[in-house]
């Protein structure tokens, strides 16, 4: 079963196309992220499908529903989190979600009983009665995820579920996200960071100025874009300049970060590199941002300024 399906979707604010001719396909219970720089149109194909931001054109589909023509149906089946979690600090943890649950339509004693329920599943019991700006950032963000459970969507929406947090929130988030795909629960996220993306997604769209440049699993596009292994070079003796000029007539895809020029390969193989005097070369596994590079010219954090 299909549980999302954009068609030619295309969204724009006068000029600008944000999102230009996107079309894919989630089936339930898959978790699918959209990997990109902030500007690649993630966010605004998540406000689309959520009913926040209207459709400039082609179609979108949940769960079988034409978004633009459906809306109250679509919003009953799905949850949305958002990189503002929107928490009410004048309430408590536990009055966060019951408030939620009355506003999708649950009683009182439904909202009582299901606010249990996703405290439990997040491990937020314990602070049930805490005020959310007692909170750290991490509870924060599994809060605003258990709000969005409190309906018990069909499909979750979440938009860069771990940016600001520390490496330990971040950790604990992504075992909560798994627990839901576990639970058969659809999730489309966005997000920036590769480790993210291949953690926690079982298939990717590559986003870049609104399009989707390229999808798979995550081996599967490292494979097919990256191939087996990359390589860093380090100048020891040779110029920047010397080095630059040979790897532009090799034809390879590189990219300068720092002191280092990143190299790709693509088609499964690593990059064969000419013989250059005066570098060191250290070879490591292919990811997630070395697709970015080979497939957009840039790395995935050069536009996170």
């Amino acid at each position: 079963m299909i549980a999302i399906e954009a068609r030619s979707v295309v969204k724009t604010f006068g000029a600008l196309r944000a999102v230009d001719g996107v079309s894919f396909k989630v089936e339930r219970g898959e978790t699918y992220g959209l990997l990109g720089p902030n500007g690649a149109g993630k966010t605004s194909i998540m406000r689309m499908l959520a009913g926040l931001s209207p459709i400039s054109g082609g179609e979108l589909f949940l769960s079988g529903l034409n978004v633009a023509e459906h809306s109250r149906a679509v919003r009953a089946r799905l949850g949305v989190v958002t990189q503002a979690d929107g928490l009410d600090g004048e309430l408590s943890v536990r009055q966060n979600l019951e408030v939620f649950g009355f506003l999708v339509g649950l009683s009182r004693r439904q909202a009582r009983i299901r606010a249990d329920e996703v405290l439990g599943f997040f491990r937020l019991g314990d602070r049930a009665s805490s005020e959310v700006d007692e909170l750290s950032g991490g509870m924060r963000r599994r809060l605003a995820i258990a709000r969005a459970l409190m309906g018990e969507p069909e499909v979750i929406i979440l938009d860069e579920p771990s940016t600001g947090l520390d490496p330990e929130s971040r950790i604990r988030v992504w075992e909560e996200l798994a627990e839901l795909k576990r639970a058969d629960v659809t999730l489309l996220m966005s997000t920036h960071y590769m480790d993210e993306a291949e953690t926690l997604c079982d298939r990717i769209a590559i986003m870049h100025s609104g399009r989707i440049l390229d999808e798979g699993t995550p081996p599967e596009l490292v494979s097919r874009h990256a191939g087996s292994a990359a390589m860093d070079i380090r100048p020891n003796g040779s110029s920047r300049e010397s080095i630059r000029r040979q790897l532009d007539a090799s034809g390879l895809n590189y990219r300068e970060v720092g002191a280092l020029f990143r190299v790709t390969g693509g088609h499964g193989a690593p990059p064969a590199l000419p013989t250059i005097d005066g570098i060191q070369v250290t070879e490591r596994a292919a990811n997630l941002e070395d697709v970015f590079l080979a497939l957009a010219g840039r790395g995935l954090q050069e536009d996170q300024a």
